[in-house]
């Protein structure tokens, strides 16, 4: 998907320190594309965050954000629309991931969800 874009995209991975490279180099883009929170949150947890200090890492990452002078659009998924997880780990990511989109969500400008292209404004 990266090659059908259009030649004024960079695209740059960061596996968990997106809060500090928005900080660092964020204001040189006029947007940015965060995707996603959730492949985020996965990597964080990988790397030992325990799931109590996720919020602090959001709340960095939403500073961070509303410091860059451009757009910023944070793509998520939202995990709390199927069945129940049936383990424990899975249920604390589908929980945590909630808690993560309720923070961004209430920072945001705008809010769309989307559901096959179909985008519904939700704030």
């Amino acid at each position: 998907h990266q090659r059908s874009r259009g030649r004024g995209w960079v695209t740059i991975e960061i596996p968990t320190r997106i809060s500090e490279w928005l900080a660092e180099q964020g204001s040189g883009y006029p947007s940015i594309v965060v995707d996603c929170l959730t492949l985020w949150l996965n990597n964080l947890l990988r790397d030992r965050v325990r799931p109590s200090q996720v919020p602090t890492h959001v709340r960095a990452f939403l500073r961070s954000a509303r410091a860059c002078p451009g757009q910023i659009v944070v793509v998520s998924n939202e995990l709390g629309l199927g069945l129940v997880p049936g383990d424990v780990i899975s249920r604390s990511f589908r929980d945590v991931a909630g808690r993560m989109n309720q923070l961004v969500a209430a920072e945001a400008d705008e809010v769309y969800f989307l559901v096959s292209g179909l985008p519904l404004r939700l704030k």
